[in-house]
């Protein structure tokens, strides 16, 4: 029970209107009811009590009633355990443009445009675009995805489904595994090599059988389409130089259930540039194709170093990204890495920064000339007049 305010009656009608008898909605189809209302954006909404998965939120419109100022969410039957309805929310990724495919790109869609149940288990350094590949080749080809993030915590209420207490009434409200088998949706479980052996559960799941639902008594068998897609930075052996703290050796029966494994690289010099002058363009920063080139080769150098062993670390894609998003904030090349390899440990972040002048020798000098002037232009005045 809420009590409903102006900005609840009209974000409640105004979804009701877009999508009668509708009880959970997207992001974008949340986005799209502010948009094309004007209804205030329903922060509200994000509260613990109306979040039923990545992304997903539920108002229960179908047979809300309003009595005395006060809103009634009713989430299911009153029977206990009862399943609740799935609803007709559309959980497909929102296109990228500008994502650009490399790896194993061509034949994970192969797969996943089947039709077939088969599962694939992806490895890989992070930040090597593993989770986003999925996800593109999912709003490429239109499939639904549900998402699991897992960590050491996550048990069988997290992705199948739990119990809860909704006036009075006990409710069985069904996870991200059994929404995406009703569906025949994609389930992509995203560093699995956290999980602990509660993950376990999904052994069946895995065989492409259905599930035994323990707290309604329903077996629940797979749609058409459905299969399942997992992410790890190991392969499931935990991680022996402790890069990956967390990481966990998962039970070799549990392994031997996915079909096959794919080993994902960093993409190639060529596809890494293309990745980042999209980047830019988007940024609309102008004239930062020689940056993007230079970025390259920088993290090219570090790779190697840190493949041959030289080093410990190294520069993921994700992370020239965010240098990229960086230097269009503070339109100053050094300061962007420096702020962005500043996680590492201070000798690593040191080779790092000499590494890249060796690069761009021409960067640190005009960023030297940018940094006198704004000094310049924060000088106190002589007669110290409030510049403020």
């Amino acid at each position: 029970m809420i009590k409903l305010t102006a900005q609840h009656e009209k974000f409640i009608d105004a979804a009701a209107g877009l999508y009668p008898g509708q009880a959970e909605f997207s992001k974008s189809q949340i986005k799209k009811i502010v948009k094309e209302t004007g209804c205030p954006n329903p922060s509200w909404l994000q509260k613990p009590a109306y979040r039923v998965g990545h992304g997903t939120y539920s108002l229960e419109l179908a047979g809300v009633a309003v009595q005395n100022n006060v809103v009634n969410l009713p989430v299911g039957s009153t029977a206990v355990g009862a399943p609740n309805i799935v609803s007709d929310v559309s959980v497909v990724p929102e296109v990228v443009k500008e994502y650009v495919p490399f790896g194993h790109f061509k034949d994970l869609k192969s797969i996943i445009s089947s039709g077939l149940f088969f599962p694939v288990f992806i490895t890989g350094l992070s930040g090597n675009g593993k989770t986003m590949m999925v996800e593109q080749i999912c709003a490429k080809l239109k499939r639904e995805c549900y998402r699991v993030n897992v960590t050491v915590e996550t048990d069988e209420d997290d992705l199948i489904g739990s119990n809860t207490l909704v006036d009075g009434n006990i409710v069985f409200r069904e996870g991200p595994v059994l929404k995406a088998m009703r569906k025949g949706a994609v389930l992509l479980i995203d560093e699995i090599d956290l999980a602990s052996n509660k993950i376990m559960c999904l052994q069946s799941i895995l065989e492409g059988k259905g599930y035994l639902n323990k707290k309604t008594g329903e077996y629940v068998s797979p749609e058409n389409g459905f299969t399942v897609v997992a992410t790890a930075n190991t392969k499931g052996k935990g991680s022996d130089d402790g890069r990956f703290i967390g990481t966990n050796v998962l039970n070799e029966a549990f392994l031997e259930r996915f079909s096959i494994t794919m080993e994902q690289e960093y993409p190639s010099n060529a596809i890494e540039k293309k990745i980042l002058n999209k980047e830019f363009d988007k940024l609309e920063v102008k004239d930062a194709s020689g940056f993007a080139t230079n970025l390259v080769t920088w993290a090219d150098v570090i790779r190697k170093s840190f493949y041959e062993g030289a080093i410990d670390e190294l520069i993921s894609t994700r992370r020239l990204v965010h240098i990229a998003q960086a230097f269009k904030m503070f339109d100053n090349k050094m300061k962007a890495i420096e702020m962005c390899v500043s996680r590492f440990d201070s000798e690593t972040k040191s080779t790092f920064l000499d590494l890249y002048t060796k690069v761009d020798a021409e960067a640190v000098e005009l960023d030297e000339v940018k940094v006198e002037v704004e000094e310049d232009e924060y000088k106190t005045p002589d007669n110290d007049e409030n510049i403020f």
